[in-house]
């Protein structure tokens, strides 16, 4: 035996010896996985469904692994109503249709030269809009088109916004990412991807949640975006098959309140589509991390519903859903507002924005709690003190 054979036996039993460990270390996790419970929050009963779906979701005309019949599979087993696909510079207008009974609506994520662009909801097709193109022409041409534009990942390391003034003028943001948070896992493999990945041994829909681990950057771009002119929040899946569709599917979606998209949707799924992408686009929808509880019967009382404004002085009230554990749940706020005594009213303190969630001790990577976001609306506007207040 030469020193080069002996050498590369020894590299080859390194690297088996590595993938041992690492296969081992997965298993590890899987333990606590096998009896993480979901929900976190039950329901109370009685409240009507909410139209729910997915939002932002990449098929085999694009980098996704599934064609949109399987996506439409995956989705009717996770209990979806409207999947918005949403392919990389597929600029055909095609128009919505059911498949498997899950509405299909065909948008896309345009790449310009400085970030992505999620448009949906068009009634025209894109004019002139091309691959890298600059990033406001791609925001005004979705405008043009009668869509909704959506500032895809803004704040992610690998593919952020970078464009400033086109953000100024991009009304939809999305808050939470999916797919961000897998690549924020990516850049902590030990402590965040391989609790994922072995969770996802025993239980995918843990496996995904254990991905969720919010920063602040998100956060505070979109409070500064919003005090300028109102925005829309999205949690967005930008689901490609890896995590499987599905697991994504039942881990979070975005509600929409049946005084807004009543169940079922309209069999003619031209109509269909224009009341969710309308409600969509008008803030009135709500994303929810579905895994922990589902939103039917959550509130945010003492604003305009209509306008989501309210004024200096006043105070909103959030309604929770389901039957919480004392201590299991918490209100967070950002902006314009305080979190009062209680726990759940929020004192408005200053013109400008206020974003309130809903946050949940969730199952941990190992056998304790991590706190999660579980409800997330649209910011409510705050507008200058009234006469009276």
């Amino acid at each position: 035996m030469n020193r080069w054979t002996w050498a590369l036996g020894k590299g080859l039993k390194a690297v088996l010896g590595l993938l041992v460990l690492i296969l081992g270390m997965a298993g590890f996790f899987a333990v606590p996985a096998s009896v993480a419970t979901y929900p976190v929050v039950l329901p109370k009963g009685g409240a009507p469904r909410w139209a729910r779906g997915a939002f932002h979701v990449h098929t085999t005309r694009s980098d996704g692994q599934g064609t949109p019949a399987q996506v439409a599979v995956a989705a009717k087993a996770a209990g979806l109503d409207f999947v918005i696909l949403t392919d990389h510079n597929d600029f055909e207008l095609r128009p919505p249709e059911y498949v498997q009974g899950v509405l299909l609506v065909h948008g896309v994520e345009i790449s310009t030269s400085d970030g992505h662009l999620v448009a949906f909801g068009m009634s025209r097709p894109l004019e002139g809009v091309r691959p890298w193109m600059p990033p406001g022409d791609a925001v005004r041409a979705v405008a043009n088109a009668g869509g909704m534009a959506v500032l895809a990942h803004p704040v992610q390391k690998r593919n952020p916004w970078k464009d400033d003034a086109s953000a100024r003028q991009t009304p939809g943001f999305e808050l939470y990412s999916a797919d961000t948070f897998f690549r924020q896992a990516t850049r902590h493999p030990m402590s965040r991807l391989l609790p994922a990945v072995g969770a996802s041994l025993a239980s995918p829909k843990h496996g995904v949640m254990l991905l969720v681990a919010p920063e602040p950057e998100p956060g505070a771009r979109f409070l500064e975006l919003s005090r300028e002119e109102p925005r829309v929040a999205f949690c967005a899946h930008d689901a490609h098959g890896l995590p499987p569709y599905r697991a994504v599917f039942e881990s979070l979606a975005m509600y929409l309140q049946p005084e807004q998209v009543p169940l079922p949707l309209p069999a003619d799924p031209v109509e269909a589509a224009a009341r969710v992408t309308r409600t969509l686009g008008s803030g009135a929808a709500l994303c929810a991390f579905r895994a922990l509880g589902e939103p039917e019967g959550f509130k945010l009382e003492g604003l305009n519903a209509e306008r989501r404004e309210a004024r200096v002085g006043e105070v909103l009230s959030v309604v929770l859903p389901g039957l919480p554990e004392a201590g299991s749940t918490r209100v967070e706020v950002w902006g314009s507002g305080r979190l009062r005594p209680d726990g759940t009213s929020i004192e408005l303190t200053a013109p400008g924005v206020v974003q309130v969630e809903v946050w949940v001790a969730a199952p941990g990577r190992f056998f304790g709690t991590e706190w999660r976001p579980w409800l997330v609306p649209s910011p409510v506007r705050v507008l200058p003190r009234g006469p009276g207040i």
